[in-house]
């Protein structure tokens, strides 16, 4: 997820009282839930590099064992640099060490199960396994989910300000309907995907490969369908208001089968290794020159206009060159 609803998820859970457990519980919380992005520097690297860096050590269990403890001594130290230069504020509550620490895991928890919630991919066991996750229920940047949390936020700080005893209630009810909205949009894919197959088969005979349920902005109700059945992708939609909510949008896509020089390809160009170990629908072309072949990758994931630019990558090898050792 973007980082805004990860700090805001931080904060919601910071009004649902768990800020006056510790002084810095807030600012702990927040941070937390925003730390395992400190691998966002990888895309500061040409290419798609980062696409192989991103979401991956910095998301798994190591990372969620030692992140917490890290910033649990470094909120213990700036408390302790603003007392020692008189900078403290008079009104922080005491840290306490326990509590700042389970505040810590609790944020930085929070973020890989938001991450996975999307149909971009978490390798939520490196170092141990690069297998990617799919959650494939939330889009990127949700919309409904950024008015969940800060009308709680806002409703909450406000009774808070006006001493309202129940100042958290806002701040609970907003985590009970995001809650419940995903759930719901869980519920959502895999009717998506199970009416998808049943369609695919009944009309083509086929039990397709692989079926994705891309979720939209805005529309949580539809799914952008992803089919695979060998080397050929179909795109396809679905509507869970509509009567028949399965619809053939008849657009195919057929991707190039020739492994060895793909294989080849990728082992002499690392973008195209790092986009191929990210891809999960790999749409791959090749064409063949007078003295070269070009090797073509997309991901059927993000065909879309907005992100096609980014998310392909093309390598040029010599022909002289496929049957040469990596560089």
């Amino acid at each position: 997820m973007d980082n805004l609803t990860h700090s805001l998820a931080g904060a919601v859970l910071g009004q649902m009282g768990l800020k006056q457990k510790t002084g810095l519980g807030m600012a702990t919380l927040i941070i937390a839930a925003n730390i395992p992005d400190i691998d966002a520097a990888a895309t500061l690297l040409d290419g798609v590099q980062h696409l192989a860096i991103r979401r991956g050590i910095t998301h798994g269990p190591i990372a969620m064992l030692l992140l917490p403890l890290i910033l649990t001594v470094i909120m213990i130290g700036f408390d302790r640099w603003q007392l020692k230069r008189g900078t403290r504020p008079a009104d922080r509550l005491p840290i306490h060490k326990g509590w700042l620490l389970a505040l810590a895991y609790i944020g930085c928890l929070s973020h890989p199960a938001l991450d996975w919630l999307n149909s971009y991919g978490i390798r939520l066991l490196e170092p141990f396994s690069s297998q990617w996750f799919y959650g494939d229920s939330i889009f990127i940047i949700d919309i409904w989910i950024w008015i969940a949390l800060i009308s709680g936020l806002w409703i909450s700080r406000r009774r808070e300000k006006k001493g309202d005893a129940n100042w958290q209630r806002p701040a609970w009810i907003s985590f009970a309907v995001i809650c419940a909205y995903i759930f719901g949009n869980g519920l959502i894919t895999g009717k998506a995907e199970a009416d998808t197959r049943m369609v695919v088969e009944q009309q083509y005979g086929e039990t397709p490969s692989a079926v994705v349920a891309n979720p939209l902005p805005f529309l949580f109700w539809q799914r952008e369908m992803l089919i695979q059945s060998g080397n050929r992708y179909r795109q396809w939609s679905f509507d869970l208001t509509s009567r028949s909510p399965v619809s053939d949008n008849d657009a195919v896509f057929i991707s190039d089968t020739d492994s060895d020089v793909v294989a080849q390809a990728s082992e002499q160009h690392r973008h195209l290794r790092d986009f191929l170990f990210w891809s999960r629908m790999p749409l791959i072309g090749i064409e063949t020159q007078a003295q070269a072949i070009e090797v073509s990758v997309s991901d059927m994931r993000f065909q879309h206009e907005l992100a096609i630019d980014r998310f392909r990558v093309s390598a040029t090898v010599p022909k002289d060159r496929l049957d040469e050792p990596a560089e």
